[in-house]
């Protein structure tokens, strides 16, 4: 059963910083990819498929190494098995620009979560890198609260489409009702992702999910030269 943090952190409200990214939608839309609810469902599916998939195993990774007896600070060598996962989350992320939106996401939603959450397990995930991938950060808080790893599994995978469904609102104009029933849509795709990932977490890290997302990969690098050329309402 999901706590309150994992709401908290999925929720629009927390100052994260997520507002200012729509994972690949402002980009798909000026290419006319996206231009209304169907074709808005379908990119919504496909991003759950494949970052929203990724983003979800590694948060409930996280999860178990949170709680992991010995990973806490002052029981082991600070920073070691999140050097792995930090690792592995960036082989999986081949776009530069997207290994950046998840670093700024992560580091957005730190100071928020050390004030909610203080814990000295905040410090060992930094020290690993000063910008923390936002999945490993849900999954260090959620973990910390001592929810499970389907609960850090479900946000982190709920955040790769709820961010850009808003997104889409405010870009194309589009009924808010309709949006939001395109991402209740997605609710049986969600919790099949939610499973594996919990199935996963405690498992050697070479076996989580690497699905490829190559248009979005090279959407991502293109909406960060144009956004250095003009103004673009979004920064991921």
């Amino acid at each position: 059963m999901a706590g309150l943090a994992s709401l908290v952190l999925a929720d629009a409200r927390f100052p994260g910083g997520g507002h200012v990214h729509s994972g690949g939608l402002e980009e798909a839309v000026a290419r006319d990819l996206v231009s209304d609810v169907p074709s808005l469902g379908a990119f919504l599916r496909g991003r759950l498929r494949t970052a929203g998939r990724v983003a979800a195993a590694f948060a409930a990774a996280a999860v178990t190494l949170a709680q992991a007896p010995g990973a806490g600070p002052g029981r082991a060598p600070a920073g070691v098995a999140w050097d792995v996962l930090d690792a592995a989350l960036d082989a999986r992320t081949p776009s530069a620009a997207q290994r950046d939106a998840s670093r700024a996401q992560g580091k957005a939603s730190l100071r928020a979560a050390r004030a909610a959450w203080p814990s000295p397990l905040l410090d060992t995930l930094v020290a690993v890198h000063p910008r923390p991938h936002h999945p490993l950060l849900l999954g260090a808080v959620i973990g910390h609260a001592g929810e499970s790893p389907a609960a850090a599994a479900r946000c982190a995978g709920y955040l790769a489409v709820s961010g850009p469904a808003s997104a889409a609102v405010r870009l194309l104009g589009l009924d808010p009702f309709a949006v939001n029933s395109a991402l209740v849509a997605l609710d049986a795709e969600l919790d099949a992702i939610v499973h594996e990932a919990a199935a996963l977490a405690a498992g050697p890290v070479d076996e989580l999910p690497a699905p490829g997302a190559p248009v979005l990969d090279l959407m991502a690098e293109s909406h960060v030269r144009h956004h250095r050329e003009r103004v673009r309402l979004f920064a991921s």
